[in-house]
């Protein structure tokens, strides 16, 4: 259990609504519930009441909160007596993302580390996601946002953020991909798909293909990023999958669909990714040391 778990707890007491916590503290509700259930195991007590609605305090989690509330009260103020210490740490850190990190899960980090390292210099780049591991391999950036991939390289340490989810999405304009969604069964070799050009979620969606038994789908174009492919989904271009925090946040949200798949697409898991070597650096060790 770590400081973190406690403001998260104290957090959801205060709210007593997952999905408010999970937004303030820049995860998805269903990792929130997984750290609380964590949290609830190692002490083996039950501190919440649940509902579709809000949640309450067991007895134990009234007890609970009041330890939790005195030790975040007792670290803040132990980090307040290093804060003076902590200001000499200067320099540049080059972090890397996509530009839906940067407004989703960058921000809390990055308020953290500031609050923390004032004089130290966050140099940003945003860009395909898919690049974020090579580009840390490379030592281009320090840090970088990314999606965990199946195989890490050796080289490369990673600390988990997030889950992210992914969806299917249709254009609601009248176009051939929503004439063909029309029909039954759906002839998928013939729905025209838009693809990233790498990454997580091209590789979920390669493997929903094989699932449904598309050996040949029709491309309509593949697109570095995920950012542009929502508004060539809203034009009427295909259909994509993508991670549902890049679906909520484009301005065209309004203008797609979600379909219903009939088998559900695995998240992928975003974390902070690397050099292992890097990290004996003091700008990244530091980052790195406030990720947990």
């Amino acid at each position: 259990m770590t400081f973190n778990d406690l403001k998260i707890f104290i957090t959801l007491t205060q709210t007593q609504n997952f999905a408010k916590t999970a937004a303030l503290h820049h995860m998805s509700p269903s990792t929130l519930s997984r750290q609380i259930q964590k949290i609830e195991e190692e002490l083996g007590q039950q501190l919440l009441w649940r509902d579709n609605r809000q949640v309450s305090l067991t007895p134990n989690g009234e007890v609970f909160l009041a330890f939790a509330q005195q030790q975040w009260q007792n670290w803040m103020l132990f980090q307040q007596q290093l804060h003076t210490q902590e200001e000499e740490l200067s320099g540049e850190l080059k972090l890397y993302c996509s530009v839906t990190a940067a407004y989703s899960h960058l921000p809390g980090i990055l308020e953290k580390f500031r609050a923390h390292y004032p004089k130290v210099e966050i140099q940003l780049t945003t860009g395909d996601p898919a690049q974020a591991v090579h580009l840390v391999q490379a030592q281009q950036v320090d840090l970088a946002l990314a999606g965990k991939p199946p195989v890490l390289p050796s080289a490369v340490t990673f600390h988990y953020i997030d889950d992210i989810a992914l969806s299917m999405i249709a254009p609601r304009v009248a176009c051939s991909a929503t004439q063909l969604l029309q029909q039954e069964p759906i002839n998928w070799q013939q729905v025209p798909f838009i693809l990233p050009l790498d990454g997580m979620a091209r590789q979920r969606i390669e493997e929903w293909f094989k699932q449904k038994g598309i050996k040949h789908p029709k491309i309509y174009g593949t697109v570095a990023g995920h950012e542009g492919i929502v508004s060539m989904v809203a034009l009427g271009c295909g259909l994509a999958l993508l991670p549902d925090v890049v679906i909520k946040n484009s301005p065209l949200n309004s203008q797609i669909s979600t379909l219903q798949l009939e088998e559900p697409i695995p998240p992928f898991e975003l974390g902070v990714c690397a050099l292992k070597p890097v990290l004996e650096r003091p700008l990244v060790r530091a980052f790195w040391q406030l990720l947990a």
